[in-house]
């Protein structure tokens, strides 16, 4: 079966490009959000002293921060209004996804379509409110705490930078679904896709300029070079790879007809979980850094100075719980997402079934077994991704943005964008297919 990118390379040409005004449309609509989230990584919050504030975050940024800056395009490192991005968003996404399957009445309105997908999505907006609130007064008590960052500390510097950085958020999960309703691809994806991205040409640079000062010899770099292309093409490999199930539907009678027997397929992912393991992997184990890197700094380090040490990137022990946190998400966040049960009474109820498995219970026990087996082979692909280039971090002092996190959402937001982009130039096609077809009817 050809991917999403092999079948639009097919089809794709300059005429049909030309043609598909509702497809350039969306792209330029696309590009002009992400334009503007761009240009406001670079506005400083008010009253902050931007100079003094990189400096502080050059010293304690080997923790959760480097990451949330990758994320964020660098606006962390430069305490821009869209320091936080949408990663509240992201948060409050993810924690009612996961109330969903805790309380029976968000369930309910999961199950109730369009109208309850609505008010799951009002709710996720209360909730980004809540969080991005109490991360931004965070952020404004430890700005007050860093000497010569902010000019004048108090509630009035702690109220606005709560409302800047809180309507910053809410700017972007606007942006975001602007870009989803109007543009190409999700637009939350697409904005965290955008930071990571900005942020490549730097760190090509800055190895390339370590290369010709010999800290780096050019055979590595090369290595390193098509390594990247090969785990590219593993990862995309390995996102589009499928367990599939055999479904069959027997025959059926309506009224005085008889319809065969059907056949069709479960798709099965190996990677069910996603992205979503290796960020919570490396929040986890880097927040205790970050914490002791603040302590350092406070002078009240003691204890927590050995976290560094044992805990920093490239340490065998931040490998093995990295690799650890990994399985363990990619297990409980798979199970989160699908439900054997469900899918079981839903096959049941189509008149489906697994060939030479009773429906119901039998059949979700054996979705169930297939789903944990395939999610092995899923943690296993994650862990080997994430923990490559952690040992080049750590072994050949690269920069941290050839991480395994960032390579897997650029690499899977790259793929769901073409798919939608193949997607529109078929629809396109099937316009003028029946266009023509009116035409030469009215002729006869």
């Amino acid at each position: 079966m050809a991917s999403a990118a092999e079948q639009l390379a097919a089809s794709i040409n300059f005429s049909a490009i030309g043609k598909a005004e509702e497809l350039k449309k969306r792209i330029w609509f696309t590009l002009g959000a992400l334009v503007i989230y761009r240009a406001g990584t670079y506005i400083p919050l008010p009253g902050i002293d931007p100079a003094a504030f990189e400096a502080n975050f050059t010293r304690q940024s080997q923790g959760v921060l480097e990451l949330f800056n990758m994320f964020a395009g660098g606006a962390v490192q430069r305490m821009a209004i869209f320091a936080l991005n949408i990663m509240p968003y992201i948060s409050a996404s993810i924690i009612i996804q996961l109330l969903t399957s805790v309380f029976p009445s968000l369930e309910t309105l999961k199950k109730e379509g369009e109208q309850g997908r609505k008010v799951l999505n009002q709710y996720t907006r209360y909730l980004t409110v809540f969080l991005a609130i109490f991360q931004a007064y965070g952020i404004a008590i430890g700005l007050e705490g860093q000497g010569g960052t902010v000019a004048e500390p108090g509630w009035f510097f702690r109220i606005s930078t709560v409302l800047t950085l809180t309507g910053g958020t809410m700017f972007l999960m606007w942006l975001g679904e602007q870009i989803t309703s109007r543009g190409i691809g999700n637009g939350s994806s697409l904005i965290i896709f955008a930071g990571i991205v900005a942020a490549f040409p730097s760190a090509i640079v800055n190895t390339l300029e370590l290369g010709r000062q010999g800290a780096i010899s050019g055979g590595l770099i090369f290595v390193v070079a098509v390594m990247s292309l090969l785990v590219i093409a593993f990862i995309v490999f390995m996102e589009r790879a499928q367990r599939r199930l055999l479904i069959t539907y027997p025959k059926r009678q309506v009224g005085n007809r008889v319809y065969e027997g059907q056949t069709s397929f479960l798709p099965l992912k190996l990677n069910t979980s996603g992205v979503i393991p290796p960020i919570f992997a490396s929040s986890l184990l880097l927040l205790p850094t970050t914490v002791a890197n603040f302590a350092q700094s406070s002078g009240t380090g003691g204890f927590l100075g050995l976290i560094t040490t044992y805990l920093g990137h490239g340490r065998p022990l931040y490998m093995l719980m990295y690799i650890a946190l990994i399985v363990f998400f990619s297990f409980f966040y798979t199970a989160i997402v699908f439900n054997p049960t469900e899918t079981a009474d839903n096959l049941r109820k189509h008149g489906g079934f697994l060939p030479g498995i009773r429906p119901g219970e039998r059949t979700a026990q054996f979705i169930d077994t297939v789903l944990m087996r395939i999610t092995v082979i899923g943690a296993a692909y994650l862990s080997i991704i994430c923990i490559l280039p952690e040992m080049l971090i750590s072994y050949a002092a690269l920069p941290f943005y050839f991480g395994g996190t960032s390579l897997l959402i650029v690499v899977s937001v790259t793929m769901d964008t073409v798919a939608q982009i193949h997607g529109h130039l078929q629809a396109q096609q099937y316009e003028g297919l029946v266009k023509k077809a009116k035409l030469r009817g009215r002729k006869k």
